[in-house]
């Protein structure tokens, strides 16, 4: 039997003096003789869904503190091991007290790319925005959550992009439907119910100017008109009832809707848009994509 002299228990008394700190081994920027597979640069490495609470401003100049993901990377050049990923969240951290809206993401880009001594860097904030939304006719109102996320890239060239990602949930009645439940009811007094489905629209949005979350959203509000309800009583089911009938949808109408309305706004400069209409009727979902379409744009 082997014996060892290792003591198995934790020292919670040790102190680590700068003598021991500096003995401790590097393997992450050691030489590029460690690396395994192919020496070849890496387009991002870091950290995904590290969570804190961070303050937002809204239109009316207060502030809203809300549990926030955040995605940090780098770009890895060829002929180096790793990075320090720690260093991604303790750069942020430095930040965890200011105020979040979409250009501050460059500020911290611009640390990254100093602290970890690279050409590149990427950032990436997922949260859930909270807006009261008031009923169709009684007077009860609700909170409607929007998952929103901004995101900020640096590239080699020190050229900042700023985006904005909304995910807005919506109703869709299906004007085909429609028409053949009008159909039975005319020509064979048959009670038919024209179907509609729950329905996403994942917007993506480039900003030449700044922009709030209150701003996208009204803009998706107002293109399709159907979000959906938090607070329901019978008039407002009612009400729900009657705007799907006068806002009948296919999911291609949904995406050229939202084109129309995000092209006219000047603080954007480019966006894509996916809808998706979760079907009642089929088993599979309908699903459209379009984009603005400019050269070298979103995709």
């Amino acid at each position: 039997m082997i014996q060892t002299s290792i003591k198995r228990f934790y020292d919670p008394s040790f102190t680590v003096t700068p003598a021991y700190k500096e003995s401790l081994p590097d393997l992450q920027n050691g030489p590029a003789s460690l690396i395994e597979g192919a020496n070849v640069p890496i387009q991002q490495v870091g950290i995904s869904n590290f969570r804190l609470p961070l303050k937002y401003p809204t239109p009316q100049g207060d502030l809203r503190t809300l549990e926030t993901s955040v995605d940090g990377y780098v770009g890895l050049d060829a002929g180096k091991k790793g990075i320090n990923m720690s260093r991604i969240m303790r750069t942020f951290y430095e930040y965890r007290d200011e105020i979040f809206y979409p250009a501050k993401l460059r500020e911290i880009l611009q640390s990254y790319r100093e602290d970890l001594e690279c050409r590149s860097a990427f950032l990436k904030l997922t949260f859930n925005y909270p807006l009261l939304k008031k009923s169709l006719r009684s007077s009860l109102e609700g909170y409607q959550y929007y998952e929103i996320s901004y995101e900020g890239i640096l590239d080699e060239e020190g050229q900042f992009r700023s985006l904005m990602h909304l995910e807005f949930v919506y109703s869709s009645a299906c004007p085909c439907s429609f028409e053949l439940s009008e159909h039975a009811r005319e020509t064979r007094e048959v009670a038919a119910i024209p179907h509609s489905q729950r329905s996403i629209a994942n917007i993506t949005i480039e900003m030449r100017d700044a922009m709030l979350p209150d701003d996208l959203i009204m803009a998706a509000r107002s293109a399709l008109q159907t979000e959906t309800q938090v607070m329901v009583k019978r008039e407002d089911e009612q009400a729900f009832a009657e705007m799907n009938g006068a806002y009948q949808k296919f999911v291609e109408d949904a995406a050229r809707l939202l084109y129309e309305e995000l092209n006219d706004i000047p603080a954007i400069h480019d966006f894509v848009v996916r809808c998706a209409h979760l079907e009642s009727l089929h088993s599979h979902d309908a699903v459209s994509r379009i984009c603005k379409g400019i050269p070298g744009g979103l995709r």
